[in-house]
């Protein structure tokens, strides 16, 4: 259990809420109980199987506290409302902004500011740390580019313009991807990036992890009443998801990349874990998509100090988190978009 931002998350699994007075009560498996006073919360996140009683459903509907309730491993399933649908207007303002290709640019440059610098520190992070068995010179010239790309980024007014730079900080980092492959290196060669298909075991693995990461995205906006289908950076597509897209940019390197370069160089996943296909497509096959999973999972588990909470939360947390953050900024309770920013 934790509280954020006048956010309740139940991340235990058996955990079970209730109703008590003006109380939300959260009942744990070994017995042990906590009161939470409604007055103080604002929505509840709950990722246990039990959910949780009629009474307290209909109480934080009276009180206009949203409620949602996710599967353990993050999957949005359901979020009551009361007669009122509360996010209404959240989600008219974000048509307003998504329309407004201007008001778009304000949010889609932060995206992209914490995509570029977020990548800019795992090259960093890959030099502190391996510096011998790395290429560190070629690697901190891709680092200085990446600086210069987020320093030029928060200038930009027109989306245009902001693609462009997100474009080619793409190209400068995934030019020196491969050198991060520390282990098996006959076996996993990465030299550009390809995503339909991925040719190759590297590319299999980002365009998984991507694919994961936003249905956690479509989740986490889901939960807090942002349409996923609207964006402010990746503009309306029938069947696309672009507000995921759009929220994930930030924590791509960070929750994907940096997961994945672990699965391969502590040799989690090997070569066998993939097939090959008659078109040329690479993908995981089952064993391998249980050995993802289950690293997955262990790893949303972690815990890191949330850089503009400064409270520990589990990495599992952060598509949420920012999630709601980008919803209190389009309704006006903050006065930007607090980016996600790992160092």
């Amino acid at each position: 259990m934790k509280k954020l931002l006048n956010t309740l998350y139940i991340l235990s699994e058996n955990a079970y809420l209730s109703l008590k007075n003006e109380n939300a009560v959260v009942y744990m498996e070994d017995g042990s109980h906590r009161d939470i006073p409604l007055l103080s919360l604002e929505s509840i996140f709950s990722f246990s199987y039990k959910g949780a009683s009629p009474a307290l459903i209909g109480e934080c509907a009276n009180r206009g506290i949203s409620i949602s309730f996710f599967s353990p491993e993050g999957r949005f399933l359901a979020m009551p409302t009361g007669r009122t649908k509360g996010n209404v207007l959240l989600r008219k303002k974000q048509n307003r902004v998504s329309d407004s290709e201007e008001e778009s640019a304000l949010i889609a440059r932060n995206f992209i500011f914490g995509k570029v610098y977020n990548s800019k520190w795992l090259l960093e992070r890959t030099v502190r740390d391996h510096g011998l068995r790395v290429d560190s010179e070629k690697i901190k010239l891709k680092s200085k580019y990446l600086t210069e790309g987020y320093k030029q980024v928060l200038s930009m007014t027109d989306l245009e313009s902001i693609r462009g730079l997100e474009g080619q900080a793409a190209t400068n980092y995934f030019e020196v991807f491969n050198d991060l492959i520390l282990n098996q290196k006959e076996d996993f060669e990465f030299k550009t990036r390809s995503r339909r298909p991925p040719l190759d075991r590297v590319n299999a693995l980002l365009s998984f992890g991507y694919r994961v990461l936003a249905n956690d995205c479509v989740s986490a906006l889901e939960g807090v009443g942002l349409d996923p289908y609207v964006g402010f950076l990746h503009r309306d597509r029938p069947g696309r998801e672009s507000l995921a897209l759009d929220l994930m940019e930030e924590f791509r390197c960070v929750m994907v990349d940096r997961f994945i370069l672990t699965l391969i160089n502590q040799r989690q996943i090997n070569a066998k874990h993939f097939a090959e296909k008659e078109n040329g497509a690479v993908l995981l096959n089952d064993d391998g998509r249980k050995v993802f999973f289950g690293q997955w999972q262990m790893r949303k588990k972690e815990e890191l100090t949330h850089p503009y909470l400064k409270e520990k939360v589990c990495w599992g947390q952060i598509p949420y988190i920012q999630a709601l953050l980008l919803s209190r900024y389009l309704r006006g309770d903050l006065d930007g978009y607090p980016v996600f920013l790992w160092k």
